[in-house]
């Protein structure tokens, strides 16, 4: 038996340390020895998504660990798409990024943290769901709002979130303007009809989950403008009949896309993993979940099965009808652009 006593070195206790660690290391099962460590996945994504990818995750987990034998953890973040693609800028290690619009990815393609062209590593543009942008109003519809011109009306309070730093707002704000083309208007009368609704707007919130929570639990506002997939979500959260569902004419296809992070993937080792869990958003199992909470999948058979779940409004999308996101990004949502210039003019 070896004796260690105070005249042992450092060196000599390490090394004895070492010896008694791998002596029981020795001891376990062999099937315990070849477990690897769980990879770990980050899913950097916008406010609505969350209870979509709390399905999501756990039954891609199980996929993974009955083809691979790995374990896997993939852990959540939500919130405001554009600051939450701030944060992966700033440091936030995301593997994938699941947001609600083209721009906060392009974003990360400039910044060089996902190649320029991300839009050709999956199917769609890399969007494996959409959805579009719905009204929702108060029991009664006391208001009587039925389109978008209903919502410029004076004593009309509208609820939307802050454009400039949600999808949510942005879509909100693109499916108004939009709506005016698309009935063969002018710009300048889109114009005219944004800044009525923005000057209805009470409180801008940063994030559409905080639009929802000053809509629905604060009480301000008469119609709250938000995704085709919360409408179920928050009747259920909140109470059923407590509010009604407004199909507006014509709005906005809300996009969805997806990307690795590739610069955290390759420096994680999890480049692999994080393809695995991005290609799984397009299987028919996938799809089936992400029609369940209400977004509108990409496969055909899975679209038709749960057709009515989706309001029949006639959809333009940006590239469509406004010219593109790098246009749109520029002319309206850029510093000092058409929508800064809108709610500078607002009189309050």
């Amino acid at each position: 038996m070896t004796q260690i006593n105070s005249l042992t070195t450092p060196v000599r206790r390490r090394q004895l340390m070492l010896a008694t660690a791998l002596a029981s290391l020795a001891t376990l099962p062999m099937a315990a020895l070849a477990q690897a460590p769980a990879d770990t996945l980050l899913n950097v994504s916008y406010d609505v998504s969350r209870e979509l990818y709390k399905e999501i995750n756990p039954a891609f987990i199980a996929q993974y660990k009955a083809k691979t034998g790995k374990a896997l953890t993939i852990n959540q973040s939500h919130g405001g798409s554009s600051k939450q693609i701030g944060s992966v800028i700033g440091g936030l290690e995301a593997d994938v990024v699941t947001m609600n619009q083209a721009t906060d990815v392009d974003t990360l393609a400039e910044k060089g943290l996902t190649p320029a062209e991300w839009r050709s590593r999956f199917p769609n543009n890399a969007a494996p769901y959409s959805s579009t942008i719905l009204f929702l109003v108060r029991k009664g519809n006391p208001k009587g709002i039925k389109d978008w011109a209903d919502l410029t009306r004076a004593g009309v309070q509208v609820i939307i979130p802050n454009p400039k730093v949600t999808g949510n707002g942005r879509y909100s704000y693109l499916a108004a303007w939009g709506a005016v083309i698309a009935k063969g208007g002018t710009e300048a009368q889109a114009r005219e009809q944004v800044a009525k609704i923005f000057a209805n707007v009470p409180v801008l919130d940063g994030g559409g989950r905080g639009a929802t929570t000053t809509f629905t639990q604060r009480g301000i506002g008469d119609v709250l403008l938000t995704f085709e997939s919360e409408a179920e979500m928050i009747e259920n959260e909140f109470g059923k009949g407590l509010f009604e569902v407004v199909n507006p004419s014509v709005s906005i296809e809300a996009e969805a896309p997806v990307a690795i992070v590739d610069k955290v993937a390759a420096k994680k080792g999890t480049t692999v993993v994080a393809k695995a869990y991005l290609d799984y958003l397009y299987t028919p199992e996938a799809q089936a979940i992400i029609a369940k909470h209400n977004f509108r999948p990409r496969d055909t058979a899975v679209f038709k099965r749960e057709e009515k779940r989706f309001a029949p409004i006639k959809l333009f999308s940006v590239d469509q009808l406004l010219g593109g996101w790098s246009k749109v990004s520029k002319t309206h949502f850029a510093d000092g652009g058409t929508y800064d210039q809108i709610v500078a003019g607002i009189k309050r």
